[in-house]
């Protein structure tokens, strides 16, 4: 089986856009793959992060996974700083990455703006990112457009070890489905929908309460005129939405206009509403379950102790072609 990576920062709250977008395509992954699917805490603290803050969401974006339907005896589901490995061949990967290539990250270039002071780790975290992929030799990488910068990075690096050091890491190719890649902001279908927005009613968490859905979808930004019909040059906000509504009731696009053919916006803003609440309220019960039984600390150290086997043959190979004396036993 191909191997996969990915994984979420757990900083914030998850949104519709990442269950459509993301965790979706981790459940179908799943079935035919060898997955691994992280929380990556430790590209979280490139910020500043409240620590009590952290611990709770690394918990909740764990338990997402699971609620999402991604089955740990399917996939390793773990906590990135649960592997050392991770940290140890992401400085390794540093030394061979350019001041130059970390300058032209465009996620850099966007998250120091304006700001006086940035860490270096900001800076550097695209190596990190590269050593997440190329520790586990991963063949498929599920990205969206904001990420293919950082993975095309990975395969340069991945290409440089090998030239340098001989064949060992597997040049990994991007995974990016056809459709639901992209679920954009209720408030601006011109911005991806992201839990960083400060505006609340810009994205669905998936969390939110069914009453809170509801009334976010009743303000969601649409178009002039009135027609529910797919033209995302034309009328990109109404667009977006018959795209959440085609992902959450399992309907072509086609189908959506349809069905909503001469009814106008208010019914069915308020169709889709329920369509949201009836995918999230069922996840949100799985969800709710998992917390108060306490499950997913086992499914984490189970999911770390099968990746760190895995983590730490890649370094320790890795090591050893760059020249590092091996431990003794």
């Amino acid at each position: 089986m191909k191997r996969v990576l990915s994984g979420i920062q757990p900083s914030g709250q998850l949104t519709l856009g990442n269950y459509i977008g993301a965790i979706q395509n981790f459940v179908k992954l799943q079935q035919d793959h060898e997955c691994y699917f992280m929380v990556v805490d430790m590209h979280a603290i490139t910020v500043p992060q409240d620590p009590a803050a952290l611990r709770e969401q690394s918990e909740s974006v764990a338990t997402l996974y699971v609620a999402a339907g991604i089955d740990p005896a399917k996939a390793n589901i773990f906590m990135q700083s649960h592997v050392p490995g991770h940290a140890e061949l992401g400085w390794m990967l540093t030394t061979l990455t350019s001041m130059g290539e970390l300058e032209r990250m465009t996620q850099f270039k966007d998250k120091s703006a304006g700001k006086e002071s940035v860490g270096a780790g900001l800076f550097v975290y695209p190596a990190l990112m590269a050593a997440d992929i190329l520790i586990y030799n991963a063949d498929l990488v599920p990205v969206g457009d904001d990420q293919k910068q950082h993975l095309e990075l990975t395969r340069d690096l991945a290409g440089r070890f090998n030239g340098r050091y001989g064949d060992y890491f597997t040049i990994p190719e991007p995974y990016i489905p056809k459709v639901g890649a992209r679920i954009m902001s209720l408030d601006d279908a011109s911005k991806k929908m992201s839990k960083s927005n400060p505006n609340q009613g810009s994205f669905i968490a998936l969390l939110d309460p069914p009453d809170v859905i509801r009334k976010k979808l009743s303000r969601a930004t649409t178009d002039s005129g009135r027609e529910v019909q797919y033209d995302p040059a034309n009328k990109p906000e109404v667009s977006n939405l018959m795209s959440i509504y085609a992902h959450c009731a399992n309907l072509t696009l086609d189908q959506v206009q349809a069905k909503y053919d001469g009814l106008g916006y208010g019914a069915f803003k308020k169709d889709l509403a329920e369509v949201v609440v009836s995918v999230l309220e069922p996840l949100q019960q799985r969800y709710h379950d998992i917390r108060e039984s306490g499950e997913i600390h086992n499914i984490l150290r189970q999911g770390a102790e099968r990746a760190a086997v895995v983590a730490a043959k890649t370094v320790r190979d890795a090591k050893e072609r760059m020249g590092f004396l091996p431990e003794q036993s």
